[in-house]
Parts: structure tokens; sequence; C-alpha cells
């Protein structure tokens, strides 16, 4: 049986799957990230777990790896200056892992985009040409498609709509900037805005006895649920930005659907509504309602695992063709 790895580095652990052409995963593993400071020596790991796997199950056959890491290059094929490793800055990950795998295509990006090859590849976008995948988690991560292939950009970073402006000298950002998307559209920026609401109001709310450094946006979203009235004004503000850039996106790529992932879009129609009236208020006319928000089809899959392993089969499928 011909399958891939999938290899989701985080900045604590490490997840590998080997998943098959249909977007079945048969095992995962984790390793840790951070237990080791030099880059070749966590290889050294992921590949014995690898080879391990594989020698488990003389069945499988290996035709590539994915990648899916924070600061990833896919043209180059490096990770550089990623703010939460300790591999600090470019390092050429695909050539270092390939020393061990020297036959195979091996492939590498950032999450989001992995997380919108894996909905190209195994989820709603199976046979759509031109959508965007927003991870919304604990900050916003975008991965674009158009004409069927992820939109990488000359340098291989395209695809940063969280770290576009929403309000000049707004909220400060972790890159550095203030008032980009991701201060305003995630699960951290729910929580930022529930506390602003809180303090700019004197109507009742059942998160007013929780402390900030205590609440998420699960808390926020409970409460909604239960007809808080501040936490639905926290998500339709949260929503109302959302869809305001959603419009922007459109006169870029013209996607015909923008699929949610990520903890925050657990919500679903919470966000999905505001976030789909404000999309429209904001678009230029020829494209209104023509544009599908939808929560991903792989909410329920390990998508970041999914995701590296689909770059891996879609990187096969170019040099079969």
């Amino acid at each position: 049986m011909k399958i891939t790895a999938g290899i989701d580095i985080g900045g604590t652990n490490t997840v590998i799957g080997f998943v098959n052409k249909e977007g079945k995963c048969f095992v995962e593993k984790t390793t840790s990230t951070t237990e080791f400071k030099e880059v070749e020596k966590y290889l050294e790991k992921v590949s014995s777990i690898i080879n391990d796997e594989l020698a488990a199950n003389p069945d499988w056959e290996l035709c590539g790896i994915g990648v899916g890491a924070p600061n990833a290059n896919f043209h180059k094929g490096t990770i550089e200056e990623a703010p939460n490793l300790l591999w600090k800055g470019k390092v050429p990950f695909c050539e270092l892992l390939g020393k061990f795998y020297p036959e195979l295509p091996i492939a590498i990006t950032n999450d989001a985009n992995a997380a919108a090859m894996g909905e190209l590849k195994f989820g709603k976008g199976k046979g759509l040409k031109d959508f965007a995948v927003i991870t919304l988690g604990t900050g916003l991560g975008s991965g674009i498609v158009v004409n069927g292939d992820l939109v990488y950009g000359h340098d291989g970073f395209a695809g940063e709509l969280g770290h576009t402006i929403v309000k000049p000298g707004g909220r400060l950002c972790g890159c550095g900037k203030k008032g980009c998307l991701e201060t305003y559209v995630s699960a951290t920026a729910v929580v930022r805005s529930m506390f602003e609401i809180l303090c700019n109001s004197n109507k009742p709310s059942r998160l007013r006895d929780i402390p900030y450094n205590k609440m998420t946006s699960l808390d926020v979203e409970l409460a909604l649920k239960e007809g808080d009235e501040l936490a639905k004004e926290c998500y339709d503000y949260t929503g109302k930005i959302l869809g305001m850039k959603l419009a922007d996106l459109a006169c870029h790529t013209s996607p015909s659907h923008v699929f949610l992932f990520g903890g925050a879009a657990k919500a679903g129609d919470l966000i999905i509504k505001p976030a789909k009236e404000s999309m429209e208020e904001f678009l230029l006319p020829i494209f209104r309602n023509k544009i599908s928000i939808e929560l991903s089809g792989l909410m329920n899959e390990n998508a970041a695992v999914l995701g590296a392993s689909a770059l891996a089969w879609n990187e096969i499928e170019k040099q079969e063709n």
C-alpha cells in the first residue's frame, strides 16, 4: 500500500502520521519538539519513528513526506526565523531530512497552507478550484487556493491575511505591528474583545466573574449559547471584522468558498452568520451572493497531519504528470 508521512511540527510536540491517497490516517506518533536543541538530532528521532513504522508494516510503500511547520518556506524547503522553535535562523529542513530519504519527494509549508492543501485533497475543497481556508486558533492563519494550486508568492510566504491591517495603530500583534486582523479575529482576539465590551458596558454577564488570564474563547461561546447579550455583541463584532477582510480577499482572488477551521471556528453559525452578513455588505456588487462561508470538512480530523500528507501527495502527482 502506498502511503505518505505527514509531519506536523508544533512549538511543543511533533505529530507524525501515515496517510494513504484517500486521506485515511493509519498510525499517528508523537515526539517532543522542544527536547532537541539541534535540528539534526530532532530529524534523527523523526526518521527513527518513520523507519520503525515502516518496519512494523512491511506492506507499506513510503512515497513522500510532507511537513507543516511555522514560518516554513515551500519554495526553499526552509524554516525561517520561527519564533516558537529552538532552531533559529534559516533551517534547510527539507535538505536535512532528505539525507535520510534521498529518493523521496519532500515538501514543507506553513500550517495554514497545509490545512488548505488538506481541504483540497481530502475535505470540502475536493473538486473546487478557488477557495480559502481561514484557521482561527491563537492567531489567524490563511491558505489560499487559486486555479487549483496553493498561492505561495515569489518568496514562499504569500497568503498572510492575518497580518493585514484592520485598524492602523490598533491592538499590538505578536508580529510587532499594530492593528493586524488576527488581533481582532482569533481565539485570543475574542477574549480581548470580550473584556473591552465588559469594560464599556454596565449590562450583566456571567463572564464578569472570570479573570482575564483565565477566560477562553470557549467561555465566550458558551455564554453566547446561554443567551448572554454581551457575548453576542462580541461575536457580532468579531464576525463583522472577519467579513470585512473576506470582502477584500474576494477582490484579490474571487473564491467560491471560504472554509473556517480551528478552535474559534467551532462556534459555527455564531461566527459564520455575522461574517457572512458583513462580507456581503462590504463586497463589490459583482461578487455578492457568490461566496459560501462554511466550516472545514476536516474539523473532526487531525487536519495538520492530513494537510502535511496532502502536500506530499500533491508533489507526487506533479511528478507523475
